[in-house]
């Protein structure tokens, strides 16, 4: 198989991150028709590589670390950047910064004292995500005046809120019991 379409899931990958300093830019110049665009882009650019990965059996060690990075950094931009415009609280950007670092240091204080480990996203962590991406949305598509949400995004708000709590304490309680990581010791679950 040619190295480029061994490559492409990853290459689409590195596309989505490219895209994270436009999007920035288009929201510092408040261009939310085109910042909408770019962050839908980038979300089917998330579920293609994942799909051309897995149907064509390209899954890298690579591609396992660069596709959440690039979600992490596309989401936590959204984030940090709306609140800078007043779009959003800065006290809901803290509590998802600060999940995404409970899980980040959760992992890798496990790690170093258990070894590696097999984690996979919860379907609470999963839900959270997509709460946070259609807040996003809503956000967006309100401030280029393709929908009126403004108490649709207010419950998105608080919904963002609620499910990133008990998305971390989730993760705290699962490190906690151990039930849902298992030591990585050569196998994979299925």
């Amino acid at each position: 198989m040619p190295s480029v379409v061994k490559n492409l899931p990853n290459a689409i990958t590195l596309l989505r991150l490219a895209l994270v300093p436009v999007f920035i830019l288009l929201l510092k110049e408040q261009d939310f028709p085109a910042a909408l665009a770019v962050f839908l882009i980038a979300g089917i650019s998330d579920g293609l590589d994942g799909f051309i990965a897995k149907r064509y059996n390209l899954i890298t060690r690579l591609g396992g670390i660069l596709d959440p990075v690039a979600d992490k950094v596309l989401l936590v931009s959204a984030y940090v950047m709306l609140s800078l415009l007043d779009q959003i609280p800065f006290w809901l950007v803290l509590s998802v910064v600060f999940r995404d670092l409970l899980i980040v240091g959760g992992y890798l204080a496990y790690t170093s004292i258990v070894g590696p480990v097999h984690m996979r996203p919860s379907r609470l962590s999963k839900f959270n995500t997509v709460m946070q991406v259609v807040l996003i949305v809503a956000v967006l598509a309100e401030r280029a005046h393709y929908i009126d949400a403004e108490a649709l995004i207010e419950a998105l708000i608080y919904g963002v809120f609620i499910t990133t709590f008990a998305s971390g304490a989730h993760y705290v309680w699962i490190w906690g019991v151990m039930k849902e990581a298992e030591p990585n010791r050569g196998r994979r679950k299925r």
